[in-house]
């Protein structure tokens, strides 16, 4: 039996399950980092991995009404991320601070591609309308 979906019920859940994919990553990284291993090459993949399924996003699933509040949204993460807010965990435990690091720079690493291809077609659409 097939399940009927349309394409913005398949975009939401690609969307929640690429949440996901950034959170797990982040835990298992910041885990691997707060344990002393090297995570360089692990942390390029999953951060190449992140910014392809946000291109994905931006060029799929965004609706015309979900583009202002996806970009503040996403103008909030990377400002969060910038800012390093998390820092204050370290007096906390490390893992804490890594975890969280970790979540946010792949969350990030998602929204922001979206964002850019989101900001582009807008930018577009409204040259069409002049």
């Amino acid at each position: 039996m097939w399940i009927k979906m349309d394409m913005e019920e398949i975009a939401r859940w690609a969307f929640i399950l690429f949440i996901v994919i950034a959170v797990l990553a982040g835990l298992g990284l910041g885990y691997m980092a707060w344990n002393g291993d090297d995570v360089t090459t692990a942390h390029g993949y999953v951060t190449l991995l992140m910014l392809i399924l946000g291109i994905v996003i931006g060029l799929t699933s965004i609706t015309t009404k979900e583009v202002t509040p996806f970009l503040i949204a996403t103008i909030a993460l990377v400002v969060a991320a910038a800012a390093d807010i998390w820092f204050p965990l370290t007096y906390v435990h490390e893992l804490l601070y890594d975890w969280a690091h970790y979540i946010l720079t792949y969350i990030v690493a998602f929204a922001a591609p979206a964002a850019v291809i989101i900001s582009i077609k807008s930018v577009f659409a409204m040259a069409k309308e002049k």
